[in-house]
């Protein structure tokens, strides 16, 4: 079966940290980008980064350029996505997908399998 589970989110203050993981089972994890996505309440998902197969290059949205850092793990099936300097408008359910489309790393409708979400709640 294909699968994305997320994990790590939870309550943090701002200027806090995070790391969230997804860990993928049931395709071959190494041969797909990936890419991490957020969704607050009453608004549309967002793009956050996204990673290609072999690590060589990450790509980021305006929101977490300098704050957060996309990595993976291809012998663990796992992309991470380590959120630093965390502010309030950083609270949303935080996504991961595969990209299996060639096309913008932004464009959501180049993923696929997306994991149910793990919550970001930031407030002090």
């Amino acid at each position: 079966q294909v699968r994305l589970v997320e994990s790590g989110g939870g309550l943090a203050q701002p200027g806090g940290s995070l790391r969230l993981s997804c860990a993928a089972s049931g395709f071959i994890f190494s041969i797909y980008a990936m890419g991490w996505y957020r969704q607050a309440p009453g608004k549309a998902r967002e793009f956050i980064a996204a990673i290609s197969r072999s690590r060589e290059s990450a790509y980021y949205a305006d929101s977490g350029k300098g704050r957060f850092t996309i990595s993976r793990d291809n012998a663990k099936k796992t992309v991470y996505l380590q959120m630093n300097s965390l502010k309030p408008e950083d609270t949303a359910a935080y996504y991961c997908a595969n990209k299996i489309y060639a096309g913008e790393y932004w464009n959501a409708g180049n993923y696929h399998v997306w994991g149910p979400g793990t919550q970001v709640t930031v407030s002090s």
